[in-house]
């Protein structure tokens, strides 16, 4: 890459003890930003864990480029949220084309006052460098570098993961075994267990280029632009003057003819124009896939990320679920470890992250389906659309160029304790919370690893040891987020989810809505 050198992370020979076994609490495969963050998560919360993967560097390539605003924050509490957006090209302001005319601009987070925006532009090696180098600084990270996992065999008792290294094979057997192994999972295949879901008859180029031009740091997509009429574009600007191109092929493209530089360039060459100089710095095709697991959970192996489910670039919902998909998880996993949780809170860890999968992949399918229009009828209903958007805001809500990453309301969930009070505004039980100014600091920086209870004013005193407590003024920018007044309290889940909250809880609320959260509810 222009400006990026591929750090080797070397090789450390396997140091099994009796008969070739290794023994762990937690094993991670995969060492993408999923499986990082989940070994960062892990050791914050005091969990020992064996990261395993088959490379010694980070991905080729820049990948994933887009994190959203949910999984900064997460990335914030384990440390590195800051050197992500130093890095990163923020940006928060798109804009639409339907041909060569604008239809409509949007913005992400028209409000101020919060620490991050609504997204970054980040190459995923950027990512998994910062990830990595955060994960050695931690107790607790044991990082396996081409030790590669071509098995696994679950049993009641823990997992044995069979692992090839340049100094031969040996086993681990851990407590629990998190497969963040991507979309073609080798422990998904050993395990018998297959996708199911939609995959999408169309193919689409992706293409970084190094480049110094002049467009802002914005998200542009066009439809039918005429400079690649009959298809789709997508413009994204990314650190160190790379710059991410998407141009839709049609399902008849050959994806190894199409990789090569002869058909790439001159395809740029009449986006950019023929006199604008750029070196091509990554090139991949790929076919929309809108697909998941039946169940995350597989007794003591639970899947993350991409190994669970699968979902079209547009959106930016790939990475960003899954780095969702291991803060759900982690904190679960730890207090489960540590005897304070019954088992059964993991099954809840499947329940939440497949409605999210679902509603990720429900938004990407009608993405697909407006990008893609299937027939004549469908393509005139889409063009007519985006017509209207020019001037007509109801329309612009029907236009779908990708409806971008959110964090899911766990809504049905069983470890939130139901409203018995009424809010004007603010997160209700199962919604992530709410980031707001709070002094000199940020809302979101006042929450523990653990439990937090937000009390604004004179907020009710916690007895819990186990729960720590954020006092905040009943009358500032938290509150109007939180709609909250004197003597409010929002419980917050480890994973900054809302558990629960009041106008005037006693004491006894706050440790039920505790007790109901690890799934200890009577």
């Amino acid at each position: 890459m222009a400006d990026f050198a591929y750090p080797d992370f070397g090789y450390r020979a396997p140091g099994a003890g009796s008969g070739g076994i290794d023994r762990c609490r937690v094993a991670i495969v995969g060492g993408g930003p999923v499986g990082l963050s989940a070994a960062l998560d892990l050791a914050h919360h005091g969990v020992d864990c064996v990261l395993l993967d088959e490379d010694s560097t980070v991905s080729s390539g820049s990948r994933a480029i887009c994190y959203a605003k949910r999984t900064l924050e997460i990335w914030d509490r384990l440390g590195i949220g800051p050197r992500m957006l130093d890095k990163g090209v923020t940006w928060q302001v798109g804009r639409v084309f339907h041909g060569p005319d604008q239809r409509y601009s949007f913005d992400l987070l028209p409000e101020s006052g919060h620490q991050y925006p609504a997204f970054i532009n980040l190459q995923q090696y950027y990512a998994e460098l910062y990830l990595v180098e955060a994960a050695r600084r931690m107790t607790g990270v044991d990082l396996r570098w081409r030790h590669r996992v071509t098995g696994a065999i679950a049993g009641n008792d823990g997992v044995r993961l069979s692992v090839e290294t340049p100094d031969g094979p040996y086993t681990v057997v851990a407590d629990y075994v998190l497969a963040a192994d991507g979309a073609r999972s080798t422990l998904r295949r050993s395990l018998g267990l297959d996708f199911r879901g939609q995959v999408f008859e169309d193919r689409f180029l992706i293409a970084d280029v190094h480049m110094k031009a002049g467009f802002p740091s914005e998200r542009w997509f066009w439809f039918d632009p005429p400079f690649h009429a009959g298809g789709s574009a997508l413009l994204h600007k990314q650190p160190d003057d790379i710059w991410r191109i998407d141009l839709q092929l049609g399902w008849d493209a050959d994806p190894e003819t199409e990789r090569q530089p002869e058909r790439v360039i001159p395809r740029l060459k009449a986006m950019l124009g023929k006199d604008v100089p750029f070196e091509l710095e990554w090139v991949s095709v790929y076919t929309f896939q809108c697909r998941r697991l039946d169940r995350f959970r597989h007794g003591r192996v639970f899947f993350i990320g991409d190994s669970a489910h699968q979902v079209s670039p547009f959106g930016a919902r790939g990475a960003n679920s899954g780095v969702q998909d291991a803060d759900n998880l982690v904190w679960k996993l730890a207090h489960v470890l540590r005897g304070e949780a019954p088992d059964s809170l993991l099954d809840t860890y499947d329940g939440e992250r497949i409605a999210a999968a679902d509603e990720n992949i429900g938004h990407s399918t009608r993405s697909t389906d407006f990008i893609v229009p299937r027939n004549a009828m469908a393509r005139h209903f889409r063009n007519a659309v985006l017509e209207l958007a020019a001037g007509y805001p109801f329309a612009r809500r029907m236009v779908n160029s990708g409806r971008l990453s959110m964090p899911t309301t766990y809504r049905d969930t069983p470890l939130s304790t139901p409203d018995r009070d009424a809010f004007a505004a603010g997160p209700p039980p199962g919604a992530a919370a709410i980031d707001a100014p709070d002094g000199d600091g940020w809302l979101l920086g006042r929450c523990h690893v653990g439990f937090t209870l937000l009390a604004f004013g004179d907020g009710p005193a916690v007895s819990d040891p186990r729960i720590a407590r954020a006092v905040l003024p009943a009358d500032g920018p938290a509150a109007r987020r939180y709609g909250a007044g004197p003597g409010t309290a929002y419980l917050l889940r480890p994973d900054q989810h809302v558990a629960a909250r009041w106008r005037t809880p006693t004491t006894a609320d706050i440790s039920a809505a505790y007790e109901r959260a690890l799934g200890r509810a009577a």
